[in-house]
């Protein structure tokens, strides 16, 4: 008794078939998985961090820490 012999012919086709749409589907979902765990908790922090930042105030106290080298301290 043998062994059948494998079905070669048109196997890439086949298997394609089967497994592109698997692969097209699994990816949208990863993507828009992504987009709503990382990209929209990110973009709503920065905003938020953005609507409280004062560039000035952060500037000053920078210059007063002595960060800056074109920017002297203010001796008070």
């Amino acid at each position: 008794m043998s062994l059948p012999k494998p079905v070669m012919r048109g196997l890439l086709g086949k298997r394609l078939r089967f497994h592109l749409p698997i692969a097209f589907t699994l990816s949208l979902v990863a993507a828009i998985a992504f987009m709503y765990a990382v990209t929209e908790p990110r973009k709503r922090a920065y905003a938020d961090f953005y609507k409280q930042y004062d560039a000035t105030k952060e500037f000053n106290a920078m210059k007063e820490a002595g960060v800056f080298e074109s920017e002297r301290p203010s001796v008070e």
